[in-house]
């Protein structure tokens, strides 16, 4: 269907949903996304000495929610996992069963014959139950679903893989007092110079023109707009690259060089995270990586600047709700570790801004969520009603001060990692190892004391919540064979 019958179709819907339930003054919604960033890369948050105006801009303006998470994943590519979340509203291991039915049509046909439903077949994607309630919507940049996002978008352009193409002089670097042949402001290296513009100011402009587009379109939008960055190859400008000298960049408290048992955890250093840099770490190669880190987030930043401005010049702000988090974060160094294939707080920790009509200015709110919990809050913003397979939370009655949200929350690896936040605690358990550990998040934020030990009770108290959040979840690894002393 071209896009001229689509834009039509959609006038009728909204139209249609004007006179029945919806009213005519519905707030549009431009979710922004990163990919690989941590909670911490926010200037306005105190934790890190970075450059990040625009973002701060977010956090004045609108309610932070400080103890956001991603659930976990089912692959090492955690952004896959992490996105068929968000785009289904399906907890991690039913969006694992739905994302088996999505796809090209051999997919869609194996899925619909083992009796699992084809989403976008079904028209139950994030984007198109936007779209069926009068909607335009709207999507640029990394997408990594197995959905197409040509056909479930209405507008969908320079639609990008899991990565930008990686070379081999990116990796095992860089090693002090050996010449480091990896410039992120090479462009000759391709990944997100390929094409001759990088990819984050590709984004921008594409979000940019949506705006404009928007503008005269009297029909709310939906606003997807997804950046490569901060992922790897971290490349920048040089210029953003300079503003970050080494002696600027402050090695992580919870630096080692590196992590035990990573075999046993499914995080060898084969994984291609994990060889960004050699192992064991050294406090020169977590420097240089968290400079390219740093000034790749800085870049964007300005980008998601230049989408600000141009909401404002549209003339939509002040009837349009912003979102802003990414889809999970990142170690760069803590922990020994370079990626995201762990349970710590650095890699499923991520930043969460709310701005909007009525959304309290200058507030952080510590009520745990999880990142996919935008979905169903920009349904009940537009006043869909939610669907039953969506199991994410709206974070309306959080705001308004009806909820306390979710009474735990949950992390998985694999099958070789689980962990459980409660109460200011985290325990993460390793079943192959196997081994428990305990963190009071309060006292010891960073994660570097054990108290497995000295807090027993506590153990066996997050372990029994651990369990019944597995039956909820349909998480299939038995801990209980493994460790069957914590079992009450």
């Amino acid at each position: 269907m071209t896009y001229t019958w689509r834009k039509l179709l959609l006038v009728l819907a909204g139209s249609l949903a004007a006179l029945t339930s919806f009213g005519e003054d519905r707030p549009n919604i431009l979710f922004i996304f990163s990919d690989d960033q941590c909670y911490e890369t926010i200037r306005a948050f105190e934790k890190t000495d970075i450059d990040t105006p625009n973002l701060d801009k977010l956090v004045e303006r609108g309610t932070t929610f400080t103890h956001a998470y991603n659930m976990g994943s089912w692959s090492g590519a955690v952004c896959v996992a992490s996105r068929h979340m968000l785009n289904t509203g399906a907890f991690v291991w039913n969006a694992e069963r739905l994302s088996q039915g999505l796809g090209g049509k051999a997919k869609a046909s194996a899925g619909t014959a083992a009796g699992i439903p084809n989403f976008q077949e079904e028209g139950l994607m994030w984007s198109q139950l936007m779209s069926q309630s009068g909607y335009l919507t709207y999507f640029t940049g990394k997408w990594h679903v197995r959905a197409d996002a040509n056909k479930i978008f209405d507008v969908a352009r320079n639609v990008r893989g899991g990565m930008p193409q990686q070379t081999k002089t990116g990796y095992d670097r860089p090693v002090q007092g050996v010449p480091d042949a990896w410039r992120p402001f090479d462009r000759s290296f391709g990944g997100f110079w390929e094409g001759g513009k990088h990819w984050s100011e590709v984004v921008g402009d594409d979000a940019c023109d949506f705006l404009s587009e928007a503008k005269a379109d009297e029909n709310p939008f939906f606003m997807y707009i997804a950046f490569n960055a901060p992922h790897d190859p971290r490349q920048a400008p040089k210029e953003f690259v300079d503003r970050y000298p080494l002696d600027r960049i402050m090695i992580p408290e919870n630096y080692q060089p590196d992590y035990p048992d990573r075999k046993l955890i499914d995080n060898p250093v084969t994984l291609r995270d994990e060889r960004l840099s050699p192992v064991p770490r050294t406090e020169y190669a977590v420097q240089v990586h968290r400079q390219e880190y740093y000034a790749i987030i800085t870049h964007m930043d300005e980008q998601v600047g230049r989408i600000l401005d141009a909401l404002e010049k549209s003339g939509k702000a002040d009837n349009t709700y912003i979102v802003f988090t990414s889809d999970h974060g990142l170690a760069v160094g803590h922990h020994g570790f370079m990626g995201k294939q762990n349970l710590y707080d650095h890699s499923t920790h991520v930043p969460f801004m709310i701005v909007g009509p009525d959304i309290e200015a200058g507030k952080k709110m510590d009520t745990p969520i999880y990142l996919q919990d935008v979905m169903p809050t920009s349904l009940e913003l537009a006043g869909i009603e939610k669907p039953d397979h969506v199991e994410f939370q709206s974070l309306l009655p959080i705001l308004a001060g009806e909820s306390k949200g979710y009474e735990s929350i949950y992390g998985a690896y694999l099958k070789s990692q689980r962990s459980i936040t409660k109460d200011g605690f985290k325990l993460i358990v390793y079943p192959k190892v196997p081994r428990v550990i305990l963190y009071d998040l309060e006292n010891d934020p960073m994660e570097m004391n054990d108290l497995a030990e000295a807090k027993q009770s506590k153990v066996l108290s997050l372990f029994s919540s651990l369990l019944a959040l597995q039956d909820e979840l349909n998480d299939t690894v038995d801990l209980k064979i493994v460790f069957p002393h914590l079992v009450k």
